[in-house]
């Protein structure tokens, strides 16, 4: 018995004291990490760098009920929000205010930081004429006792949006300097509105972050940007040069301004929209519009539908056309704001595809046009931030087929598509409620 004791006990200290040694270890990781934090925070200011907390992980902690207990003015000596379990930590920085590269990279070399910078091409030089070959910083990784600090730069666009690249090791770069699949910012180039940034005290730390985090947050997981593909464009428009007459340029011009209205309405309503059909193979294919389709074609998910949208289009001046189906069944709606119209395809979701309707008014007949599953990305087109599928390609060729990138001047709605689908009569009976042209 004494003997069976004497093991109990000893292995009841062994377990205490390896409890014991995992909390001092868990502690002296996170005074660590906030020492690092702090220390890079500290160069920082020195250095005027107005930098954000852009950390997800951290972000949702701040977001929490926590927050409405947490004096930003009291200095919390704990670590409740910059020490969050993870090897890394993500801030950003409008890349306008970058003016001491040189002198605060030695900086922070000199504090013992090792340093992997980010390059890649500055896609705002690009256009259709000149293919941009000048190289500018993306991301800059800073790594101290097996922490990593992430800085992102955001370039300001033409569509008065903040952009960031992609995270791209290039030959020859370490591919083991930092757990590269735990950073919240690089497997692909993002778009961002630009956050109003507000000063307090986390941690005992001066930190700036987003004035309103959740909308941040909801942003970085959405904020997948696709790059127009000058490159094809320009092949493409050698092969087939872009109309000049004044009549295709004073075209692009009212598309412009219609997507613009378009785009204030429906995020107002909060309804998230995509271009679609023609509007989206000219983006796609020639990174502009087709001059001679004469309308523009969005996407919306029905789920996304609100009864207000006619009233809020009219509001805005634009004259309802024609309002084909229903809620329930392929609904379309069009509008027509200085003599350009504007299609609204409402998409279904139906198994491993997504699908939209169509309705010849005179005879009632309906159409289906069946997509494989996609979503939605960022892009820019005429000097406009607007979504497109991310799986652009796939989604054209269900449209327009394997010839989408030669141009069709004849184009029949019903028969020309690759995935239209016949679907069927409305009931006469109810014509008059589904089937409306004004």
């Amino acid at each position: 018995m004494p003997r069976l004791n004497r093991t109990l006990v000893l292995t009841v200290l062994i377990i205490s004291s390896s409890v014991f040694l995992l909390f001092q270890l868990h502690y002296y990781r996170k005074y660590v990490n906030k020492q690092t934090v702090k220390k890079f925070l500290a160069l920082t200011h020195r250095f005027r760098l107005p930098l954000f907390l852009a950390d997800t992980t951290a972000l949702t902690l701040l977001s929490q009920d926590a927050l409405r207990q947490h004096d930003r003015k009291v200095r919390e000596p704990h670590c409740s929000f910059l020490c969050t379990g993870r090897p890394v930590m993500s801030f950003a920085l409008n890349a306008n205010l970058w003016k001491h590269d040189s002198t605060f990279l030695s900086a922070a070399e000199q504090k013992g930081f090792e340093l992997l910078e980010i390059r890649g091409q500055d896609p705002r030089l690009a256009s259709l004429d000149t293919l941009s070959g000048e190289e500018i910083p993306l991301h800059l990784l800073f790594r101290l006792h097996g922490y990593i600090i992430q800085v992102v730069f955001l370039y300001e666009r033409t569509g008065n949006y903040l952009w960031h690249g992609p995270l791209r090791l290039k030959a020859g770069m370490d591919r083991t300097f930092a757990p590269f699949k735990l950073l919240d910012y690089g497997r692909h180039a993002g778009a961002y509105d630009r956050p109003e940034l507000v000063l307090t005290v986390l941690d005992g730390l001066d930190v700036r972050i987003p004035g309103n985090i959740s909308h941040f947050i909801l942003e970085q997981r959405h904020a997948h940007f696709l790059e127009c593909r000058h490159r094809d464009a320009r092949n493409f428009l050698q092969l087939y040069p872009e109309d000049s007459f004044p009549e295709a340029v004073d075209f692009r011009r009212k598309v412009k301004s219609l997507l613009r209205v378009t785009a204030g309405i429906l995020t107002t309503l909060g309804i998230p929209f995509w271009l679609s059909s023609g509007t989206c193979l000219g983006w796609f294919r020639q990174c502009s519009v087709i001059s001679y389709s004469r309308d523009v074609d969005i996407g919306i998910f029905i789920v996304d539908y609100r009864p207000d949208i006619i009233t809020a289009f009219r509001e805005a001046g634009l004259s309802l056309k024609h309002k084909f189906g229903k809620v329930e069944d392929s609904l379309e709606l069009s509008f027509l704001s200085d003599d350009v119209k504007l299609d609204i395809f409402f998409f279904y979701e139906e198994g491993d595809m997504m699908w939209n309707g169509g309705t010849q008014a005179k005879s009632g007949r309906k159409f289906k046009y069946v997509f494989p599953r996609f979503s939605l990305c960022w892009a820019e087109l005429l000097e406009l931030k607007v979504r497109v599928p991310c799986e652009t390609l796939d989604y054209v060729m269900a449209n327009y087929g394997n010839t989408w990138n030669i141009p069709v001047r004849s184009w029949d709605w019903k028969s020309s598509p690759s995935n239209v689908q016949e679907n069927g009569l409305w009931p006469p009976a109810e014509w008059d409620q589904l089937i409306q042209v004004y």
